[in-house]
């Protein structure tokens, strides 16, 4: 019976990571392979038998098991180009090269080649056959991503890929990469990919994936010595001096969203710990950046801004990049952080445009998603004031607006140097929300086209306020 093998199994001094390539025929496995390990250690022609080569990278012994290409038996490959075998023992035999079992499966999608209903079938029919907690160890890879051009991007790949492509993500609970093998010099994607790698091994507690019987018996006698080995060195820990658990790190994903000039990048910047957005010019298109913060994954968005007095003063262009930030959000964004300077007071006409680019844009339903994040915060505790003072302050439509937004605010003092401890307390707000739409815990945005039409204050140091 599949199972999870009998002892966590997190290495924390060789760090060894067993990594399982699996694909169709002509995905660039091979490729993948060398791209990981940093040198050229598989040839990359036809895969007839399965090969595994082991490397340091960065800091983790890695090996990495290279498979035939599963035979697609649909008649869309090339017939001039050689085929790679679809033996179900070639397959063993590269499991075989993983005992006794990988922590992670790569499995390898090229985005020139579209995924039908019948390849679908076929990958998960391979990959049930390891193992009942198979999709729990397993990341799409995608490869020949130079294919998707400059402004290209994953998601939108998979959106535009169909219900096949978007299904397989979402067994694999939406994990995964892209991999540019054109590129194996550009080791910063490789140790990107290598972080996942680490998320899947703690998501499952150290363990890795023990594959069903009906592998292993057909070396019965090497499995065995391998997972006994495994076992004593186990064993050979002081589990006492060690954590038995690692919780996975959770994931928040949040857009920043509003007017121009409100502070959206420098916000990002301090929610992240780093310098992802540029700060002091216009943001143009849509920018995803990623960190781990407080013990979560934290991904942001930044957008450009939107026009002050009005939904047709927003050009289409912004309105579409402003949705495809739900697209780099992919299957959605967990909380909207809607973006407002305390310098800036609230008309009722300034309260409607924003409410207006939100229902616009992300549908009736954006409220329950959104949080009011204060920026500025410098300028409160330059007055003395508290936030909750401001708000009153503030007037009425700007408690109207917090009252439609679940009254969920938070405020940032980014150019304090403390200003980056007001950020677990943020995050904590994110995961309120996202506890409080407990059925729908993100918001799924269908893409769209068709759906995506001045303040009176002064300014200061961290806005550029119009």
């Amino acid at each position: 019976m599949a199972g999870l093998s009998s002892g966590a199994y997190t290495e924390p001094e060789l760090r060894a990571r067993r990594i399982l390539l699996i694909g169709g025929q002509q995905t660039g496995k091979s490729s993948g392979g060398n791209t990981i390990l940093g040198k050229q250690v598989f040839p990359e022609e036809v895969t007839s038998d399965s090969g595994a080569c082991r490397g340091e990278v960065f800091g983790w012994i890695v090996t990495v098991v290279d498979t035939p290409g599963l035979g697609w038996g649909d008649g869309e490959m090339d017939a001039d180009q050689p085929q790679e075998s679809a033996d179900p023992w070639n397959l063993s035999s590269g499991v075989l090269l993983c005992s006794p079992g990988p922590h992670v499966i790569l499995l390898v999608l090229s985005v020139s080649q579209p995924l039908t209903e019948n390849r679908m079938k076929i990958l998960e029919t391979h990959l049930e056959g390891l193992g009942r907690g198979v999709w729990r160890h397993t990341i799409v890879l995608f490869t020949g991503v130079d294919a998707l051009g400059e402004g290209g991007c994953l998601e939108s790949h998979i959106i535009e890929g169909g219900k096949p492509l978007q299904h397989l993500v979402e067994r694999c609970g939406n994990r995964y990469y892209g991999l540019d093998n054109t590129r194996p010099r550009e080791r910063t994607q490789v140790q990107e990919l290598m972080l996942k790698v680490e998320e899947v091994v703690e998501q499952n507690h150290g363990w890795f994936l023990e594959v069903d019987s009906n592998y292993r018996t057909r070396n019965n006698l090497m499995w065995n010595v391998a997972v006994e080995a495994e076992r004593s060195v186990v064993e050979s820990w002081h589990f006492q001096e060690m954590p038995m658990y690692i919780p996975p790190p959770r994931e928040l994903r949040m857009i920043l969203l509003g007017w121009k000039g409100v502070g959206k990048s420098l916000a990002g910047n301090t929610m992240l710990g780093f310098q992802g957005f540029d700060v002091g010019k216009q943001t143009e298109v849509s920018l995803r950046r990623q960190s781990q913060v407080s013990g979560r994954r934290v991904t942001v968005v930044d957008t450009p801004g939107w026009g002050w007095w009005s939904v047709k003063q927003t050009s289409l262009r912004v309105k579409r990049e402003t949705r495809r930030a739900a697209e780099l959000l992919h299957p959605g964004p967990h909380a909207l952080l809607l973006v407002l300077p305390v310098v800036s007071s609230l008309t009722s006409r300034k309260r409607y445009v924003l409410e207006n680019h939100m229902e616009k844009i992300f549908g009736t339903q954006w409220s329950q998603y959104t949080l009011v994040l204060f920026t500025c915060g410098d300028w409160l505790r330059g007055l003395g004031y508290s936030i909750e003072e401001h708000i009153q302050r503030g007037g009425k439509e700007l408690v109207k607006l917090l009252e439609t937004c679940g009254n969920d605010y938070h405020v940032l003092d980014s150019k304090s140097p403390e200003g980056h401890k007001q950020v677990p307390e943020l995050l904590n707000k994110v995961e309120e929300i996202i506890a409080h739409n407990a059925t729908a815990p993100y918001l799924y945005i269908e893409v769209n086209e068709e759906s995506v039409g001045r303040t009176e204050s002064p300014g200061c140091a961290t806005c550029n306020l119009q």
